[in-house]
């Protein structure tokens, strides 16, 4: 062999084993990787607060509310129902009231839902009386029965 042959041979011997090398190196990058990689844990604690009611018949929350049975009613009259609401969640609340889904809808402007709730904080576990009062006005006209839907709202207390 020449030595132009020689060194020819040699550096295609030497981007052959370039070669080999790099693609050693890609094949087993996840495993150099691991190699070269290093883990620190840092632990992590913290706390998720709900925010949760429930509505019940009596003071000891042995029942829950699903629907209250207004009976019937004539233009003018009330009727007040009893009930228990609980903090059920982890963080003290203010309570609000409202309605929706009305029928049939013309009924709402005739007929009122009021409670008695003073605006209280109500801490986590602990049960408020509220009286709710169902006033029909004395103008009432064009409704026969109705139904709605009551919504007791829970918010974290500032």
């Amino acid at each position: 062999m020449s030595g132009d042959d020689s060194s020819t041979a040699r550096r295609v011997l030497g981007v052959l084993g370039i070669a080999l090398a790099v693609g050693l190196v890609v094949t087993n990058a996840g495993s150099i990787y691991g190699l070269l990689s290093a883990v620190f844990p840092i632990g992590a604690t913290g706390r998720v607060v709900t925010i949760n009611i429930n509505v019940y018949w009596e003071v000891e929350c042995m029942n829950e509310v699903s629907s209250i049975n207004w009976q019937t009613l004539e233009p003018g009259a009330s009727r007040i129902v009893t009930i228990y609401v609980r903090n059920t969640g982890d963080v003290p609340m203010s309570l609000g009231l409202s309605t929706d889904n009305w029928s049939p809808q013309n009924a709402e402007p005739y007929i009122g839902l009021y409670w008695d709730y003073t605006g209280g904080t109500l801490q986590p576990a602990n049960v408020v009386r509220v009286r709710l009062t169902l006033m029909v006005s004395e103008n009432a006209q064009g409704v026969a029965n109705f139904s709605f839907d009551i919504l007791i709202t829970g918010t974290e207390a500032a």
